[in-house]
């Protein structure tokens, strides 16, 4: 058995490669589009394991999800949190559970899946703002 990738359904292509790619970092590895099935299957993975990726699938109609709270969530492990997160922000990202313990923070996406971000290596010192900054709504 060999684990392939986890798929997530997105209402909006451009807002969650604009999340995944241009906030997150990970990169596109493919793209198919599937005009009679009115769908487009995007991949993307982290770069340090191209070979798990995450499946993006945009449906053309309109479909509502639901919460995605059932899902649980991605994890990724980070180089910096703090730089992360603080360009996450720059791109207009709300982090929901700050790196307060310079450990682990989450985030959403467009679509409401939460992401988990944790720094690699062990924890960095605690620093401001985020030691100060509350959670924000779900996470």
């Amino acid at each position: 058995m060999k684990y392939l990738h986890a798929m997530v359904r997105v209402r909006d292509l451009d807002a969650s490669m604009a999340f995944y790619r241009d906030a997150l970092g990970l990169v596109e590895t493919r793209r198919k589009d599937y005009p009679q099935g009115r769908f487009t299957l995007v991949y993307l993975s982290a770069p340090e394991n191209p070979e798990i990726e995450i499946e993006l699938t945009y449906n053309y109609d309109d479909e509502d999800y639901g919460g995605a709270r059932n899902f649980g969530h991605l994890a990724f492990a980070v180089d910096d949190i703090y730089a992360l997160c603080r360009r996450m922000q720059s791109k207009g990202i709300v982090i929901s559970r700050p790196p307060r313990d310079g450990h682990m923070a989450f985030v959403r996406s467009p679509d409401g899946i939460s992401i988990e971000l944790l720094q690699k290596g062990g924890a960095l010192p605690p620093q401001e703002p985020w030691v100060s900054m509350p959670n924000t709504g779900n996470w």
